[in-house]
């Protein structure tokens, strides 16, 4: 079976079914499951029951639910053609775009989407990817990517939303709106729940207490099904306290029952273990082809008295329901795929995100903007500046996520604008000369520098699927050769293009850092723009930014990361005995000083913010307002961040985001601020509340609590004490 789910996962992850072919000719009228008229649920409904068992078994499965003419598959699974009037559905994976295939804009990295804190971009980001799918002959989307970045060795950093169950939750739930806006293509948050790294990830139990699963990793999700609500959901690879998420009873119990999830649970690739197990709590289809859900194992299940007719309708019954609702019935996919689905629209988007999420980490002296004048001379230096491969190492290598199975990075990038060609281009414009260095000499790196007015290095670092990084060191010598140019140039600019967090051990020798992540096919153009000052910078970090992997909360105990495995046993155990000290909240309670915190991120002006003032009260919905004022000399976009201090009684290890506001302000103007925490938003969100395993529910404490607002986790103006 190891090797039967290893093939399986080196297969494309996409369906194997072509573009959609036209159908006989059909009366579809006569068919109640095709009337409009009727809700989805009874349309649902009357199509189950004119359906034979084995045709009911067939929405089970990925394969034969979506391609209602094939009768057989491999290893002689075999079952009846599908009922007519039925749609072809072909999945693609997605978090930064339609992925492994041609013709798409390639999006910035889901972390750059995050940086962004922009709710309004991560649903354009999304609605554009759906109308790219369609276009394409595709229409499920297996995006958004939520992780809770227990660590930031994991390899899948760069395809999730940041270590914040608030700002992870709402940003996916944005992307989910905009992909599912168009009523054609449905979205599929993963991956449900604890899959916090690639090392063993199909073969470790993430072992966690029940109120750090509920707050920390239950807790985006939970959003997302609230503010987004999802089609579909993944299920994950790893077990959970010992059983495997996709046939784990919190799908149930948590996710459909207590959170509310009214669509379907797929697994991913190869992540199911059993039949009976899987279908009884919870898990609704079995994603590719059919090995666990196949019509033996089903009718052998129901004899043994396994599972019940009950169960098998009620999984159907969510697949097509949710088909039907999200339009899959009623749009068929073209019968030609777009050869060029990406259009002028998404690709000035694709730059928004690039802009809007880059992170100015450090700004002395005001090295940037760029300063220039007409014959001064810029440097460019590093292998991902240009598209001309450098050992193989070049802009393509870091505009997505890299990948294992042949293809150099999870998105095409045919229309890459390298940085080299938009920082010349823009160059040009100003009367300033260019030059580049591919670092691969620090000699020549060196002199390059040195001849020039400025000196912009670039660092990367490449993490994706299948394995977790190995330390938090830039990749390729990168470290060394910023040392290099630092000593030539005291005017060094450095641009990372990394999907995680980095140590930084020359941080001190340069006076400013742009953080840029994998920044999509429109990196250059964007990188242009922020570094002479066309646009400024406007993003903050979704993830905090250690000194040294030595302070983040898994490190020093293999039982934290990457877990242990004992003699004999196949599983590895990792032990999420940090609990609730997850992301900022950890260097909070463990007085460590981050590199650069959560939330943090400069522009080209300064901001001051005047202490808050809260009306309201806990269950009702709180008013915080606050004097936001322009400091600076030029306009800029400021992230205003609320936290909230609950009362010590909860046990809470520190504050928590509770909400933002990204408002622009012009030099030297001033604006008061209103952020409203609805009673909607307190019940949904759980902002002020807590998970208290004794009554099994969320509660709200009575006592002391406090109210922040500021630019950072760690730079906060903080209420006097408000009891509620």
């Amino acid at each position: 079976m190891r090797l039967l789910i290893g093939l399986l996962l080196l297969a494309p992850m996409t369906t194997v079914v072509g573009p959609a072919t036209p159908a006989p000719a059909t009366d579809c009228s006569a068919h109640p499951w095709t009337d409009k008229r009727k809700s989805p649920a009874q349309r649902a409904k009357a199509l189950l029951a004119a359906s034979s068992p084995h045709q009911k078994y067939r929405w089970l499965v990925e394969q034969p639910a979506n391609t209602p003419a094939q009768t057989e598959w491999t290893g002689g699974v075999v079952y009846p053609a599908q009922l007519p009037c039925t749609p072809t559905v072909v999945y693609t994976d997605g978090p930064d775009g339609i992925r492994f295939t041609d013709g798409v804009t390639a999006f910035p990295a889901t972390i750059a989407t995050a940086a962004t804190w922009n709710e309004k971009l991560a649903y354009g980001k999304g609605a554009a990817q759906a109308d790219e799918a369609f276009d394409k002959g595709k229409n499920v989307v297996l995006a958004p990517g939520l992780a809770s970045g227990r660590t930031p060795l994991s390899g899948r950093t760069p395809e999730y939303l940041g270590e914040d169950a608030l700002l992870s939750g709402l940003l996916a739930a944005a992307g989910t709106r905009g992909i599912q806006s168009d009523g054609r293509v449905l979205a599929t948050p993963k991956h449900y729940v604890a899959n916090e790294q690639e090392t063993d990830r199909q073969t470790s139990s993430s072992n966690a207490d029940e109120r750090t699963l509920r707050q920390v990793y239950d807790l985006p999700f939970e959003i997302a099904v609230k503010r987004g609500n999802p089609a579909s959901i993944m299920c994950s690879y790893n077990q959970i306290n010992g059983v495997y998420s996709c046939e784990h009873p919190r799908l149930n119990t948590v996710l459909k029952d207590d959170i509310g999830f009214d669509g379907y649970v797929m697994s991913d690739f190869g992540s199911v273990h059993s039949t009976a197990a899987s279908l009884v709590n919870g898990l609704d289809q079995e994603l590719n082809r059919p090995i666990w859900y196949t019509p033996a194992r089903l009718d052998a299940a129901l004899a043994a008295g396994e599972i019940t007719q009950r169960q098998i309708d009620a999984a159907a019954l969510r697949v097509v329901t949710a088909y039907i609702r999200g339009g899959l019935f009623d749009n068929p996919l073209p019968t030609t795929p777009v050869t060029d689905a990406s259009t002028a629209a998404h690709k000035a988007l694709a730059r928004t995100v690039a802009e809007q999420g880059s992170v100015l980490l450090k700004n002395d002296h005001h090295t940037l903007p760029l300063r220039t004048r007409p014959g001064q001379t810029i440097a460019l230096i590093g292998p991902t500046a240009s598209s001309t491969p450098t050992d193989g190492v070049s802009a393509h290598s870091v505009c997505s996520l890299p990948w294992r199975f042949g293809n150099p990075t999870t998105m095409r990038c045919e229309d890459l604008i390298s940085p080299e060609t938009g920082v010349r281009e823009r160059a040009a414009r100003a009367g300033v000369r260019v030059t580049f260095d591919d670092g691969s000499d620090p000699v020549s790196a060196a002199a390059s520098a040195a001849a020039a007015d400025v000196a912009v290095v670039f660092g990367y670092q490449r993490a994706g699927e299948f394995t977790d990084l190995a330390d938090l060191r830039l990749h390729g010598g990168g470290d060394a050769l910023i040392s290099t140019v630092a000593a030539a140039n005291p005017r060094t600019v450095v641009v990372l293009q990394t999907g995680s967090a980095v140590e930084m051990p020359w941080v001190d020798q340069v006076p400013a850092i742009l953080e840029t992540w994998y920044g999509g096919e429109q990196m250059g153009t964007a990188l242009a723009a922020l570094l002479f000052g066309d646009v400024s910078p406007s993003g903050r970090l979704p993830m905090t930014f250690p000194r040294s992997l030595a302070d983040t909360p898994t490190a020093g105990d293999p039982a934290r990361y990457p877990g242990v495995r004992a003699e004999g046993e196949t599983i590895r155990q990792v032990d999420y005995s940090e609990g609730l000290e997850v992301g900022y909240r950890w260097y909070a309670a463990q007085d460590i000083d981050p590199l650069f915190a959560f939330g943090h991120g400069l522009t080209y002006t300064s901001f001051a913010y005047g202490r808050p003032d809260v009306t309201g009260n806990a269950p009702d919905g709180l008013r915080i307002r606050f004097r936001l004022t322009n400091t600076g000399t030029r306009a800029g976009t400021e992230v205003a961040q609320v936290y909230v201090t609950l009362p010590s009684s909860t046990r809470e290890p520190a504050h928590r985001l509770a909400g933002w506001s990204r408002v622009a302000l012009d030099a030297g103007h001033s604006r008061t601020v209103e952020i409203t925490l609805t009673r909607a938003d307190l019940a949904d969100l759980h902002l002020l509340q807590y998970y208290d395993t004794s009554r099994g529910d969320w509660t709200t404490a009575r006592g002391t609590y406090r109210i922040g607002v500021g630019g950072s986790s760690e730079r906060t103006t903080v209420t006097g004490p408000l009891r509620f």
